[in-house]
């Protein structure tokens, strides 16, 4: 159980529906949370717990992590959230509108940030789904643009509906900031369940290993060049891990910088 003096009571700004079981949500941010981009935050939501007598309110907080997809400097916390049927969290949380609360812990989590990696010249952003949510954070920020000469952003889904932040991240290129920079974006959509003109027709570990993601990115994979971020759904992560490793790229940990940066999103 989270202390109360642990968390803030974050009001709903705004929702938006990309497909039946996904969503996107904008939170008021408390002025003292802070995170750096890639990172994640624990949200809670009350949902009912009529069947504990040492719980008289009738309720309890739900909590799961999810990663930030705004930038650091922004006002507002965005999330991306899939709604898993009968999920404890999600299930609860979807039936939410503008104006309810949703409650943030203080603190930030996690290690998929760029302070993982020494040297390399090409970031490659591997995500399944709402894995993707900490790359756009990523993207917002300058200096991401600034380390590396080039930014790989692949996007893996079912269905086209699903290509969420399709728009943001194209928006880059004629953004007043970012612009300058754009010839360094690499986007890459893949929709394993239906054909995309242009898009990967596979999973993002078959089109490492027949050579397809690289012919389509313009760009090979390289261990003096590559740093490589996987974020999404365990099967895709634990595949693309092993794959890699089979090559020589290795995972980096604290205090021995590698190859690989990694964060199971389930």
């Amino acid at each position: 159980m989270v202390s109360p003096d642990k968390y803030t009571a974050e009001k709903i700004l705004w929702i938006h529906p990309w497909a039946p079981n996904l969503f996107s949500f904008r939170l008021t941010r408390f002025k003292g949370f802070r995170f750096v981009p890639g990172q994640f935050a624990r949200l809670g939501v009350k949902k009912p717990d009529p069947n504990n007598p040492k719980n008289p309110s009738g309720e309890k907080i739900a909590w799961r992590a999810y990663s930030i997809v705004s930038a650091d400097y922004d006002e507002h916390l965005e999330f991306y959230s899939i709604v898993v049927p009968g999920g404890e969290f999600t299930s609860e949380l979807s039936r939410l509108k503008v104006g309810d609360t949703v409650y943030v812990e203080k603190t930030n989590y996690g290690f998929l940030t760029l302070d993982r990696f020494e040297g390399g010249a090409d970031l490659w952003m591997l995500s399944t789904g709402t894995g993707l949510a900490p790359f756009v954070s990523m993207l917002w920020d300058p200096r991401t643009w600034e380390l590396y000469e080039n930014l790989v952003v692949v996007h893996s889904v079912r269905y086209p509906n699903e290509l969420a932040y399709a728009e943001t991240i194209e928006a880059f290129r004629s953004h007043e900031l970012f612009a300058p920079m754009s010839h360094k974006l690499h986007y890459l959509q893949a929709v394993t369940r239906a054909a995309v003109p242009g898009a990967l027709g596979s999973r993002i570990p078959s089109a490492i290993a027949d050579g397809s993601l690289e012919q389509h990115v313009g760009l090979q994979l390289d261990h003096a060049r590559s740093r490589i971020m996987i974020c999404g759904n365990p099967e895709m992560v634990d595949d693309t891990r092993k794959l890699l490793a089979g090559r020589g790229y290795t995972t980096s940990r604290r205090g021995a910088p590698g190859h690989l940066a990694v964060e199971n999103y389930w």
